[in-house]
């Protein structure tokens, strides 16, 4: 249910990052380069400019393959001068989607050779304790401040129906249910201010406000991507790595770099997503379950990560009674074809309003009950 309120989105966002302020003493923008980190970016520094709290403090964690148009873009941040740069070039490790040999791509790792130079003014030593990606930010800001602290980001729960659950029903801090927990008795925490904005607000805001973006939307655009699959990040991961399909065109010189730097990443993109992703089942196999288990036994070299999913997907077959099938079985072969470690698209699409299970209606229903 939709409940309408005399505020736009835009009103509701200054209000939330203006609280944001009021309670924290030390507040983070955290930017991927993304459309949506460049609103909150904006919102952040509207409120910052208006509270004398100039300048503001913008992370981020560059994951050393990225698109030439976001290494522009965010140098153009980070070089302002009402932004205190964070900009970290550190050691850590990605999930590499196009190899089931070298399923981990260590980024910026010492001694290597990396896809470009470190910038002059960016963080390169990482004392964190963690070298994963999710980790490594929540670390980031309890070692930076120590505590009472926040990053905001342009999480968006329009994005994902698991998302949407996550920010309108557990509480975070006081009231609020827009944000998720670091470290509760430090007083660390993310805020995600346009929690509820939509991919046409966020536009809409870029556009009437003539703030500057990263210019891979309009090559994306250009190439029929439709505005709700545009995405602005490593061109490897697991939920990314369609983007391949087209960055010869769009950025060769990016694409002939990262050919030298990631082990299989030139296949994928030669294959194309007809072909990378598998849409038919191969006339050799009876059905999609045989499909997939001969992908689970000869593709991965890794047991442990064998193991995983094999745990995974007996789970799924019992939480999902009635949508086991082809449907899923090529999912989950999906996930398989792009070393999903942390079982993220498996965990995309259990959160799907399509696929959610008999056995938590029932529950809901319960609870109701009592």
């Amino acid at each position: 249910m939709r409940i309408y309120l005399d505020k736009n989105v835009y009103e509701k966002a200054v209000e939330r990052m203006n609280w944001v302020f009021d309670e924290f003493e030390n507040v983070m923008v955290s930017m991927s380069g993304g459309k949506d980190s460049t609103v909150i970016f904006h919102l952040a520094l509207e409120v910052a400019k208006e509270r004398g709290r100039l300048p503001l403090d913008v992370m981020w964690l560059d994951q050393e393959c990225e698109f030439e148009s976001t290494q522009n873009y965010m140098r153009e941040v980070m070089y302002r001068e009402d932004v205190n740069p964070m900009w970290f070039q550190v050691p850590f490790r990605l999930l590499n989607a196009t190899s089931a040999d070298q399923p981990w791509l260590q980024v910026w790792e010492e001694g290597g050779e990396w896809i470009r130079e470190k910038d002059p003014i960016s963080i390169k030593e990482n004392i964190y304790g963690t070298d994963r990606f999710v980790e490594l930010m929540e670390k980031i800001l309890e070692k930076t401040y120590g505590e009472n602290a926040v990053a905001l980001t342009g999480v968006r729960t329009e994005e994902s129906p698991g998302r949407f659950m996550g920010l309108t029903q557990g509480l975070t801090y006081q009231d609020v249910t827009w944000g998720n927990t670091i470290n509760k008795k430090k007083r660390l925490f993310n805020f995600h201010c346009i929690y509820d904005w939509s991919y046409l607000d966020i536009w809409k805001a870029i556009h009437e406000n003539n703030w500057a973006y990263n210019t891979h939307y309009n090559a994306l655009f250009r190439y029929g991507v439709s505005p709700t699959k545009m995405r602005v990040s490593n061109y490897h991961h697991e939920t990314a790595v369609h983007t391949l399909f087209f960055l010869q065109e769009i950025e060769p010189d990016t694409y002939n770099k990262a050919t030298k730097r990631i082990s299989g990443l030139d296949t994928a993109g030669k294959l194309g997503k007809k072909d990378f992703f598998i849409k038919e089942l191969p006339f050799m196999f009876n059905d999609w379950e045989e499909y997939r288990d001969y992908l689970l036994e000869n593709l991965l070299k890794d047991e442990k990560l064998k193991d995983k999913f094999r745990f995974t997907f007996a789970q799924m077959a019992r939480d999902y009674p009635h949508e086991v099938g082809d449907k899923l079985y090529r999912v989950q072969i999906n996930s398989i074809i792009v070393n999903d470690v942390d079982m993220t698209k498996l965990k995309n699409w259990a959160s799907s309003h399509h696929t959610t299970s008999q056995k938590e209606r029932n529950a809901n229903y319960h609870d109701k009950a009592l």
